[in-house]
C-alpha cells in the first residue's frame, strides 16, 4: 500500500515529545507500507539538537531517506521573520484561526498536488489540524487520515482558562473556539481521525460526533528506554521536557520558584536536574546561584539520568494529548511524582506505578515520602515497568496503526 504522510515537522531525531512519536510511527508503517514524506522543516525543534541546524538536516535526511520511499524538507515561512508570527496571531483574529495560517506555504502546496498527482496513494495521512489547507490538494477518492497529538480546541480552552493574563485569557479562548467549529466541519470528511488516548478519542467524539474515531496510544522503544541496573543517586531529583512548549516552561518555573525552596529546606543535600533544550532565563540564572539546582539544556542520552535519579517530578498542569515523557519515564523503572494531568491518558494507578500531588504541599509530602523509602521507590518503580511493556510498545502500536490505514483504504471515504 503507498501512503503520504504529510508533516508540521521533520520527524527526527526521536528526541521526546512529537518528535519520537512521529519518528516511530513513520518507521513502524514504513515496515509494512511505501512511505513518502513531505515535512516542514520546525527549525525551533532542531536547531537546538545539533551544533548547526545544516548538521541537524544532513542527519535527517539520511534517518529519513532510511525508512522512507521519498521524502522532501520545505522551510516553515514563518520562521522567516519573528514578526511573522505575531501578524499571523493578529490576522487570525479576523480570518481563519492562526492554527489554520501558520503552515500555510505555496511550494508546499505545489508539492502535495505535484506527487499525489504522479503517484496513486492509497491513504494520506494528515499528522495534525493544522494541515487542512492542504486537504484541496488532495482526491477526494483517496482515504485520509488526520492525526490529533492533541485535541487542539480543547488544549486552547483549557489554556485560556489557566492564564491570568485577561487579554491572553481573551485570545486563546477565541482561537480555541473557532478551532473547535474547525474539527466540527472537516474532522467528519475524513476516512478516520486518530488520537493518543481514549479520554482525547471522547473528547474529539463529543465535539463531532459523526467524525470516526481510533486511538492509537503513545508509545515507548522498549528496546531503547531499558534500565541497565545503574545506581541511584542518593536525594536526586529530574525533570526532563523541551522547554520551547509551555506547559513545560510553566513546570520548571514552579520548580524553581515554589517547590524546590520548600524542598531545599527539608533536604539540604538535595539535587534537582532540569533537563531539556531552550531553558527560560529565569531558571538558567537560579542554577548560576545554586549549584545543587542543575540546568542541562539538551542532553543527546537522558536514559541515565532518568534511571538515576531518585524521584522524576511532573508537575504538568496544561497541554493535551498523552505526556511522552511520562511513558518514557516509566520505562526506566523512575518512581514518579506528577499532577493527574500529566499521567492523562495513561492508565496508571496512584499509590501503584505513580504518585499524584495537585497542591504545592503534597508534591513536597509525595517527594520527601519517596526520598525516605526505599521499598516504595523499588515497587513504583518496578510496577511503572510493568505497564509499559504491558501496554505501550511502538512495535504492537505500529501494527496497529497499519491496520487502521488498510481499514481505510479498504472502505474509502466515507
Amino acid at each position: 500500500m503507498k501512503v503520504l504522510w504529510l508533516s508540521h515537522l521533520i520527524p527526527y531525531p526521536p528526541k521526546g515529545g512529537v518528535l519520537q512519536r512521529s519518528y516511530n510511527m513513520v518507521r513502524e508503517l514504513s515496515k509494512y507500507h511505501e512511505v513518502d514524506l513531505l515535512a516542514f522543516n520546525q527549525r525551533g525543534l532542531l536547531e537546538p539538537l545539533y551544533p548547526s541546524l545544516e548538521q541537524g538536516l544532513a542527519d535527517a535526511n539520511v534517518a529519513i531517506g532510511a525508512i522512507c520511499n521519498r521524502h522532501k524538507f520545505f522551510d516553515l515561512p514563518i520562521d522567516e521573520s519573528p514578526y511573522v508570527r505575531y501578524w499571523l496571531a493578529f490576522k487570525g483574529l479576523f480570518t481563519k484561526p492562526y492554527n489554520l495560517l501558520w503552515l500555510e506555504s505555496r511550494e508546499y502546496a505545489e508539492a502535495v498536488e505535484q506527487w499525489c498527482r504522479d503517484t496513486h496513494y492509497d491513504v494520506i495521512h494528515f499528522d495534525t489540524i493544522s494541515l487542512l489547507p492542504y486537504l484541496e490538494y488532495v482526491d477526494s477518492s483517496v482515504a485520509t487520515v488526520l492525526d490529533h497529538h492533541n485535541i487542539e480546541s480543547h488544549m486552547l480552552i483549557r489554556r485560556a482558562e489557566n492564564e491570568s493574563n485577561p487579554l491572553l485569557s481573551f485570545y486563546y479562548r477565541h482561537e480555541g473556539r473557532r478551532v473547535e467549529q474547525y474539527e466540527k466541519d472537516f474532522c467528519p470528511r475524513f476516512s478516520l481521525n486518530i488520537t493518543c488516548s481514549d479520554v482525547d478519542s471522547d473528547r474529539l467524539q463529543g465535539i463531532t460526533p459523526a467524525s470516526r474515531v481510533q486511538t492509537i496510544p503513545n508509545g515507548v522503544d522498549l528496546h531503547y528506554f531499558s534500565p541497565v541496573g545503574l545506581e541511584k543517586n542518593a536525594s536526586s531529583l529530574i525533570f526532563v521536557g523541551t522547554l520551547n512548549w509551555y506547559p513545560n516552561v510553566e513546570a520548571v518555573i514552579y520548580i524553581a520558584n515554589t517547590l524546590w525552596p520548600k524542598l531545599k529546606k527539608l533536604h539540604p543535600d538535595l539535587t534537582f536536574h532540569i533537563v531539556g533544550a531552550n531553558p527560560p532565563q529565569k531558571v538558567i540564572d537560579l542554577a548560576q546561584q545554586d549549584p545543587s539546582f542543575k540546568v542541562h539544556g539538551f542532553v543527546e542520552d537522558i536514559r541515565p539520568m532518568i534511571e538515576q535519579a531518585t524521584v522524576y517530578v511532573c508537575p504538568i498542569k496544561d497541554g493535551g494529548g498523552t505526556k511522552l515523557k511520562i511513558l518514557d519515564a516509566l520505562a526506566m523503572g523512575a518512581p514518579i511524582v506528577a499532577y493527574p494531568l500529566a499521567c492523562e491518558g495513561i492508565d496508571v494507578t496512584p499509590g501503584h506505578d505513580v504518585l499524584f500531588a495537585e497542591t504545592d504541599d503534597e508534591f513536597v509530602r509525595q517527594i520527601d515520602t519517596l526520598l525516605g523509602s526505599r521499598e516504595l521507590q523499588e515497587k513504583i518503580s518496578r510496577n511503572g515497568r510493568k505497564l509499559i511493556e504491558e501496554r505501550f510498545s511502538y512495535q504492537a502500536i505500529g501494527s496497529e496503526l497499519s491496520s487502521a490505514f488498510e481499514a481505510c483504504s479498504d472502505k474509502g471515504v466515507q
